[in-house]
């Protein structure tokens, strides 16, 4: 668990949680645990060799593409990424 939270932590950028009461941080933070599970298992059956940081940055800027996650994930460079999501 600690490791998930310093991965969060070096990772993410979160500026604020959408809630503040105890119950809004717990949700956030299990979407937060189950996405993250969930990226780790594709990245894991689909054989990836992307870190999984990588995985959630190219998913995040292609979430309502709909192209082939094989073809999305090879086709992708990561820089390219890395300059979209750069103010």
């Amino acid at each position: 668990m600690e490791l998930f939270f310093k991965w969060l932590k070096q990772h993410l950028k979160i500026k604020k949680f959408w809630g503040t009461t105890e119950n809004a941080v717990r949700i956030q933070i299990s979407v937060a645990i189950i996405t993250y599970c969930l990226v780790a298992i594709v990245q894991h059956d689909m054989k990836l060799k992307r870190s999984t940081y990588e995985v959630l940055q190219i998913l995040s800027i292609s979430l309502t593409d709909k192209t082939h996650l094989r073809d999305l994930f090879d086709k992708t460079n990561f820089n390219d990424v890395k300059d979209l999501n750069d103010p």
